[in-house]
């Protein structure tokens, strides 16, 4: 009996390429807080992540070389986001703040998945070698 890693992980996998494209846009956003002109962007994950789970039932694996190859691809198309506080007079849209905070909750939530996926490879591991 075959083992599937995609049931045995879920949409985590998933979850954690998201959180990593999420971790640059907002360090992005935070090193370019005082570039003049430059406009916040963000990652929708919700969006991102149903995507993948949308197209993760559809995946199919090429079994002979005259075979497509067709495999999930995540959508982490990065939008700007709308500015919590007026302009400063330079276009910049970013509050440091703002921006540290949701840098700090995508981490957290990065971690969150990955120590889920590890639990997961602890138990598969358990399974294969029979115990402890």
């Amino acid at each position: 009996m075959a083992i599937s890693l995609d049931k045995a992980f879920g949409i985590h996998q998933h979850a954690l390429l998201v959180r990593s494209e999420r971790a640059e846009v907002l360090s992005s956003n935070i090193a370019n807080a005082d570039t003049p002109g430059y406009k916040a962007k963000d990652i929708d994950f919700a969006s991102a992540l149903a995507n993948a789970k949308n197209s993760q039932s559809y995946r199919m694996s090429k079994t002979h070389s005259k075979h497509f190859d067709l495999s999930v691809e995540i959508d982490t198309s990065q939008k700007y986001r709308n500015p919590n506080q007026p302009d400063t007079g330079d276009g910049n849209t970013v509050d440091v703040q703002v921006e540290r905070n949701m840098f700090m909750q995508n981490s957290m939530e990065y971690q969150t998945s990955l120590q889920f996926l590890n639990g997961k490879i602890k138990g598969l591991n358990k399974a294969l070698t029979g115990g402890s």
